[in-house]
């Protein structure tokens, strides 16, 4: 899974407030070239709208973002998460996700909770909310002695900003939301959504080649 974060550059992170919007959501990335999605757990609709997407997009690499309790865990891994990833570490989720071998990305801000990632064996964790929190120079900072793990920064990044993150070594991708705005999947502009993607495609290549 590391390998496939890495390649991608970006993952697009979903809230979707109505399944019915998850399959052209799901078939907008891929067409974009970016098969990969973390559905929020912010709405009623996540939980289904992860099952429709595994169920319809197998090789699609679908996981569960904002996951705040073991119970979201259990539902989103049974609709057929890859990768469960949460706002803050949280050690009884984090702890639950590692006996159930389940990819989980917590969300670390400070080198007190990356030394509790690095003490489970985790190798790549959020950074979250990135911008607000001190960008790439605190990922550069946190990962001088930490540099057994890599981030993956969510928060504030765009299209503008997108180069300083990956052009970071200790960076593996980025999340983000820029290409997957609300207003485009609720007014049903996934044609626009595909574009945009691809365009975050492209500028993924453009920087990392």
């Amino acid at each position: 899974m590391e390998n496939k974060l890495r390649n991608f550059g970006v993952v697009s992170v979903v809230v979707l407030n109505d399944k019915k919007d998850a399959k052209p959501l799901a078939e907008a990335l891929i067409k974009g070239g970016l098969p990969c999605a973390e559905i929020t757990f912010r709405t009623d609709a996540a939980e289904e709208s992860i099952r429709i997407i595994c169920e319809n997009f197998p090789d699609m690499l679908v996981g569960a973002g904002t996951v705040l309790t073991i119970s979201q865990v259990d539902r989103a891994v049974n609709a057929g998460a890859k990768f469960i990833v949460s706002p803050g570490f949280d050690p009884e989720i984090v702890d639950y996700c590692i006996s159930k071998n389940i990819p989980v990305f917590p969300g670390c801000i400070t080198p007190s909770e990356v030394a509790q990632a690095v003490k489970r064996g985790l190798k790549v964790i959020k950074f979250f909310p990135a911008e607000q929190a001190g960008g790439v120079s605190m990922i550069k900072a946190m990962a001088a002695p930490y540099n057994m793990v890599t981030f993956m920064p969510t928060g504030g990044i765009n299209a503008k900003n997108l180069k300083d993150y990956l052009e970071c070594k200790n960076i593996i991708c980025c999340g983000g939301s820029w290409m997957v705005k609300g207003d485009l999947i609720s007014e049903g502009k996934f044609d626009t959504i595909e574009q945009m993607t691809k365009e975050a495609v492209e500028l993924v290549k453009s920087i990392r080649g």
